[in-house]
């Protein structure tokens, strides 16, 4: 891809992309996922959403890449029954506990890839030295004390929609929330992006996570995805 992959941009040496720039990548990010979970005949969970993952052409559209770990599910279906797969800093908490893959664990991965879109920030990275405090604490914290501006990716310069990021940064959170019950659609997610509804009222402090236990089955067929690849209009990147 012509603008190689979101993270050399947000973490790398290149020239940092501008705020329009970046709102349209998570816009476009967003839209990929919709048309995974809802849109194609099958929902697809991909299970790998992070920012080493997001292709950039040279208009820098996303083109969602690596489905090598995706499982196929029925739309109607609950969480999926899989093996623990997928990059941590992106892994949802009940993903990692259950090793059970859902929409829900992509949207958590999403609201990660956000959070980083807004604040320059890696996932895995310890906000300070010698502290376990990390991305999605951190931005929590902030939003609890009023102060989530604070954490925009100082090298945008003050140069951003303050609407805007503040936007993505609230929906970052509310799709990265401990709690998989109270996390939105990506549908959802995309309403508040485009401001055709309300920002979510957030707790003030970050929630703990529950756990449910559900049984299905996954089912990973290699013809399907690669049907998936030849009908959609995500170009899919090895």
């Amino acid at each position: 891809m012509p603008n190689g992959s979101l993270d050399k941009h947000l973490f790398g040496k290149k020239t940092p992309i501008n705020w329009p720039c970046r709102y349209k990548i998570a816009r476009g990010l967003a839209s990929a996922l919709l048309y995974l979970h809802e849109e194609w005949e099958q929902c697809v969970v991909h299970r790998d959403i992070k920012s080493s993952n997001v292709m950039l052409d040279s208009s820098f559209n996303v083109k969602l890449g690596d489905f090598g770990l995706a499982r196929l599910m029925d739309h109607e279906l609950g969480p999926l029954t899989t093996g623990l797969a997928g990059t941590l800093g992106y892994m949802a908490p009940e993903y990692i506990r259950t090793g059970r893959a859902s929409k829900a664990s992509d949207v958590y991965s999403f609201g990660i890839v956000a959070l980083e879109i807004a604040t320059g920030r890696r996932s895995v990275d310890p906000i300070e030295e010698n502290s376990q405090i990390g991305l999605v604490e951190w931005d929590w914290h902030l939003y609890g004390t009023g102060n989530l501006l604070s954490a925009v990716d100082e090298r945008l310069h003050a140069e951003f929609d303050e609407e805007q990021i503040e936007c993505l940064m609230i929906v970052g959170l509310w799709c990265a929330h401990p709690d998989s019950s109270l996390r939105p659609s990506i549908r959802q997610a995309i309403q508040v992006l485009d401001f055709d509804v309300a920002l979510p009222n957030l707790p003030l402090e970050m929630p703990v996570p529950t756990y449910q236990y559900h049984q299905r089955t996954a089912t990973r067929t290699s013809s399907t995805i690669e049907t998936l690849v030849t009908d959609s209009n995500l170009r899919i990147e090895p």
